[in-house]
């Protein structure tokens, strides 16, 4: 492949739910936007909306809570007949293979094995999205659930870099390094139990250019790293990203467009033959849901259309959310049927498909 020719191009189809599994979470990361639900510790007991979006008694912040229009509180999920009905629902309406598990911090469930191994007793693959906090406890036991992969997502080598994208209370440099070591332990434990891991590290600015390039001389050596945009910043995050690329000597190998999602990666390959993914957010929409939305256009719709998501409300009841923004879409799961929305995601993956196949040239 010549210079001049850039990557190769990979379409795939969306064929992902993600599911939040609790909403705990022991990092308090200042760009988070927690699956679009509030931080259900901070907002207990509240009558009136809309929900705080932070940072509360937690430090923890939903970037969106206070505008999406979540009337709702995130529960824990348990490996129960009623998890198990709303999988089987939500996979059928959206020909779904793969469950990927969200919070909070999905090691922090006490019984995250137990989801794994229902999940994947149901045929499904499972990923995860983790800080690692107990990863290097729960890790034996979710391999052996059958847990494909885990992203984990880093924000430092140093207490002080960790520090630099926390709420106030990571004063303690103590209890930066014991998350950062938590981490590294979380990773070594996933690919020492045959669990594939990747390193996820959100780049939000320039600022944090320096941080950025450590972690993947860092963790390069033994696992893939993955650099996402911030949501929040936008162009300033875009900016830092290719800046890392080039300090870091990458080079584009392969584009990977998701098709019916935002969701577009590249692989890179960096000095040393290390592997870096670069993951971006697309300009892509729903043509009907979408069309009428305030946030639809170039500023507000900061992560388009990025798939469905399931919650777990405190009342016991399963949604099935398009939108972080607009919480207010989110559809019972036992109304999925009568709402529109299946016909509607599955017709624009088919959509996709083509248009992408057509624009890049590219085999499905």
């Amino acid at each position: 492949m010549s210079a001049t020719q850039g990557p190769a191009v990979r379409i795939v189809r969306d064929r992902t739910i993600r599911i939040k599994v609790i909403d705990d979470c022991g990092l308090a990361c200042t760009f988070c936007h927690n699956e679009g639900t509030p931080v259900t510790a901070d907002n207990q007991g509240r009558t009136l909306l809309p929900f705080a979006s932070g940072p509360g008694r937690t430090g923890r912040v939903s970037i969106f809570a206070e505008t999406n229009g979540v009337n709702f509180l995130s529960a824990k999920m348990n490996p129960d007949m009623s998890f198990r009905r709303a999988i089987r629902t939500v996979v059928r309406a959206f020909d779904a293979e793969e469950i990927h598990l969200t919070g909070g911090e999905p090691t922090l469930h006490t019984e995250v094995s137990s989801l794994v191994a229902a999940l994947t007793g149901m045929g499904l693959s499972v990923g995860m999205t983790s800080n690692g906090e107990r990863g290097r406890q729960v890790m034996p036991e979710c391999s052996a659930a059958g847990l494909n992969r885990v992203n984990v997502s880093v924000f430092g080598t140093t207490a002080a870099q960790l520090q630099s994208v926390q709420a106030e209370r990571f004063g303690s440099g103590g209890l930066a390094d014991a998350k950062i070591r938590a981490a590294e332990q979380t990773i070594r434990a996933a690919v020492s139990n045959g669990v594939k891991a990747s390193v996820n590290i959100v780049v939000p600015g320039m600022a944090h250019v320096d941080r950025v390039v450590n972690l993947i001389e860092s963790y390069g050596q033994f696992a893939d790293v993955r650099m996402l945009t911030s949501i929040q910043d936008g162009p300033e995050s875009i900016a830092a990203i290719s800046e890392v690329l080039a300090r870091v000597g990458a080079e584009p190998v392969l584009r990977t467009f998701t098709a019916g999602t935002s969701d577009e990666r590249t692989l890179y390959r960096g000095l040393g033959g290390r592997a870096v993914y670069v993951k971006r957010l697309l300009p892509v929409r729903l043509p009907d849901t979408c069309a009428s939305c305030r946030f639809n256009n170039d500023t507000d719709c900061q992560e388009g259309y990025y798939g469905i998501r399931l919650y777990l409300t405190e009342q016991g009841e399963y949604m099935a959310g398009v939108c972080i923004q607009r919480m207010d879409l989110c559809v019972p799961v036992t109304e999925l049927s009568r709402s529109g929305i299946v016909e509607e995601v599955r017709a624009f993956k088919d959509a996709e498909i083509r248009r992408l196949t057509r624009q890049y040239d590219a085999v499905a």
